[in-house]
């Protein structure tokens, strides 16, 4: 989904348009940060690591589909994903224990977040309920 439409997303459901939802997950990939919005007031901005080069994470409006608390990666050698939550595919919002590297890019394309604030999205995302979630990644 191009800007415009990511835009027009975002436009509908912050003036309570016919997509509106309750819990926003917004991605900047090129800052590196996140922000959590709920009823258009950000109730948290995290550093996040993203694609590294040679890697993509998918641009576009998502409504995640699965919620696990212990994932572990089957294409990357079993690499723990807690706190996952699924967006597109094998994409998905997870803990990490490479903290140090959040703020930059590092992943293979899903959306590292410190372990502490992955749970805390977990639960947040749960008690919105999924298709009342939208993630928003933009470049």
């Amino acid at each position: 989904m191009g800007r415009i439409g990511i835009f027009l997303a975002m436009w509908l459901a912050l003036s309570g348009g016919a997509a509106a939802q309750s819990l926003w997950i917004e991605i900047d990939l090129s800052d590196q940060r996140m922000q959590v919005r709920e009823a258009g007031a950000v109730l948290h901005d995290w550093p996040v690591s993203t694609a590294r080069e040679g890697k993509c994470t998918p641009v576009g409006v998502y409504t995640p589909y699965l919620l696990k608390r212990e994932h572990y990666s089957t294409l990357y050698d079993g690499a723990p994903m807690p706190w996952s939550i699924f967006f597109s595919g094998n994409y998905a919002i997870h803990g990490t224990t490479q903290v140090d590297r959040l703020g930059s890019p590092a992943s293979a394309g899903c959306v590292r977040l410190d372990p502490a604030d992955a749970e805390t999205l977990f639960g947040l995302v749960q008690d919105a309920g999924k298709e009342e979630t939208r993630v928003v990644i933009r470049e």
